[in-house]
């Protein structure tokens, strides 16, 4: 039998859902749209549409817009049919019935990430283990302590068996002979780095050694120091060590072909600080075509710092980047259209709507709420006054009367102004009442509850309370004062 599907919808979107269904035609499935009695689909609430919605005999599933609050699955239990969040556009709805491209995984990745804690010597171990805890949370799949030229460290070993304790593979990264065999003896799962000046530190232990060049540059030490532990059956990783720009980078990228080239069965490391700490531009753009070359020269693991203030979000954006491309070389693709992830201060579509489709929504408004939207051409405002349309809050600011007495929308429409004209500049994805998406640039966790900031937004331009969820503290505040 064929699916019946049934779209809800707000009023202003019904036309729109409508046409973009028909375009779909001819589909697998036959449907209906009900409007439940909201101007805006995203509005919506699980509580508003179990309350709302009746006579579902022959519906097999039910979508809903994509920006639909609550507790779906719940919801789906008590009306008897499955409810699934669609699209938060309604134009991407045709991916989302797999016309366009199917959903990829990201859960899977072939590059494993070493986090070093650089100034670990001059922090304690209860600092040490709060820094595993964010690079882990972030990505990183080993914890490497970072040893400083001349600087003491007491407290390596208590360091190294602190984070055992907790429960983290750990290497010892040093050039101190004698600081990585107290690395090892602590119990260190790796040692950064043995040329074959050192290489005797391998017989001293079963920590496993990244190998690098004797003197920088010199391919055939490490070729020599590979073979033989090849011969001797002994794990490795190789590292022939990546430069900065003007200082050997496109060299050292060719040294990384030569060393997969002659070894492709090897375990292969690369060390990311030199490019990322010592390049002035974002990370997130280097990290991805570092992780392009990784996954092209099948490179095992990368080693991470963020010792630079711009590189603090290094090891969330090679973990996202690695799942990308690993996805890509499975779809024997390109790198595109999986994640926007890493697209931080930019967006691929930026504007979901053009000049006209906006003059024709804004022509539907009957009441005073202010809506925002914008296109290359700039913000736009409008309610049931009409549209005014501007490139900053400045111009836009004194056309809107309604604010001059209502402190609270004026707020509100000050941060959404402030937020559409920094997504118009940087051609980012505009979507009034929702935070600008900044990524894997945004530490996960920190946003303000989404929940409690759309109550309020909401609240303050006059909308029904008992609608929406719970009053946040700014709906409080002011209820409090006009008390």
């Amino acid at each position: 039998m064929t699916e019946h599907i049934l779209f809800l919808t707000g009023k202003l979107a019904q036309k729109r859902l409508q046409r973009v269904l028909d375009a779909m035609q001819p589909v697998e499935f036959d449907y209906e749209i009900r409007n439940i009695g909201v101007s805006v689909a995203a509005l919506m609430t699980a509580q508003m549409i179990g309350r709302r919605l009746q006579g579902l005999e022959g519906v097999d599933r039910i979508v809903v817009p994509g920006l639909c609050q609550g507790d779906l699955d719940a919801l789906g239990e008590n009306l008897g049919v499955p409810v699934q969040r669609g699209t938060v556009d309604v134009k991407d709805l045709p991916v989302f019935f797999g016309r366009a491209a199917q959903a990829i995984s990201l859960d899977d990745y072939s590059m494993g990430i070493f986090a070093e804690i650089v100034e670990a010597p001059q922090i304690s171990v209860d600092e040490i283990l709060a820094r595993a805890a964010r690079y882990k949370r972030d990505g990183a799949d080993v914890i490497d302590v970072g040893c400083l030229p001349d600087t003491p460290f007491p407290h390596l070993e208590e360091a190294v068996q602190a984070l055992h304790g907790e429960g983290y593979t750990v290497s010892v990264d040093s050039l101190d002979n004698e600081e990585l065999l107290r690395g090892a003896n602590a119990g260190a799962d790796y040692l950064l780095s043995l040329h074959e000046g050192s290489a005797w530190i391998a017989d001293e232990t079963a920590a496993i050694p990244v190998l690098i060049p004797e003197q920088h540059t010199d391919m055939p030490s490490l070729y020599r120091l590979i073979d033989n532990f090849m011969e001797q059956d002994k794990p490795f990783i190789a590292d022939s060590i990546l430069d900065p720009v003007h200082f050997g980078f496109t060299a050292s990228i060719i040294r990384y072909h030569a060393l997969r080239e002659r070894y492709p069965g090897i375990e292969i490391m690369m060390g990311t600080g030199n490019l990322t700490e010592l390049t002035e531009a974002d990370t997130g753009g280097i990290n991805a075509m570092l992780c392009g070359i990784i996954s092209e020269l099948d490179i095992n693991h990368v080693l991470a710092t963020e010792v630079s203030p711009h590189a603090c979000s290094v090891v969330r954006e090679l973990d996202l980047a690695r799942r990308i491309m690993h996805a890509a070389k499975q779809d024997e693709g390109l790198p595109k259209g999986i994640d926007g992830g890493l697209l931080t201060g930019h967006e691929r579509k930026p504007f979901p709507y053009d000049l006209d489709e906006i003059r024709e929504l804004a022509e539907q408004i009957t009441d005073p709420s202010y809506r925002v939207e914008i296109t290359p051409e700039g913000i736009h405002v409008f309610n049931r006054d009409g549209l005014v349309t501007g490139q900053d809050p400045y111009e836009l600011f004194p056309a809107l009367k309604l604010l001059e007495d209502d402190a609270p929308h004026a707020f509100y429409m000050g941060v959404e102004l402030a937020k559409a004209e920094a997504a118009l500049k940087l051609g980012k994805r505009y979507v009034q009442d929702e935070d600008l998406d900044w990524g894997v640039a945004v530490v996960p966790g920190t946003d303000t509850d989404r929940e409690q900031r759309m109550q309020s937004a909401h609240d303050m331009k006059g909308r029904p309370a008992d609608e929406y969820k719970p009053a946040g503290s700014t709906l409080q505040a002011r209820k409090r004062k006009s008390s």
